[in-house]
């Protein structure tokens, strides 16, 4: 198999130019996608805080009414997916105490 056929079946690209595009954007995605990992992360630990600080001062785990705000959030920002995205979000930072 020679170079060029090994670069353009990996990515689907049927010249070496396009080949090189997608290898480089498919690197920035994955890069992208560690930097959203990473975010989700950090709000599952700050969601954390906020749960048991709400826990311990007698009220309820999760707030439905701050939880409808992200939704219309993310709703309004990326459309019918943005809902979606946001309930695994959410569901993601719930319990975690």
């Amino acid at each position: 198999m020679t170079t060029h056929t090994a670069t353009t079946e990996k990515t689907g690209a049927r010249t070496d130019e396009a080949a090189a595009l997608i290898g480089d954007s498919r690197e920035r995605i994955d890069a992208l996608d560690d930097r959203i990992i990473g975010l989700i992360q950090e709000r599952m630990a700050v969601s954390a805080v906020i749960q048991e600080a709400r826990i311990s001062s007698g009220g309820r785990r999760v707030n439905l009414n701050r939880e409808m705000e992200v939704l219309g959030h993310y709703r309004d920002a990326l459309g019918k997916p943005g809902t979606t995205l946001a309930m695994t979000m959410l569901e993601l930072c719930r319990g975690r105490i």
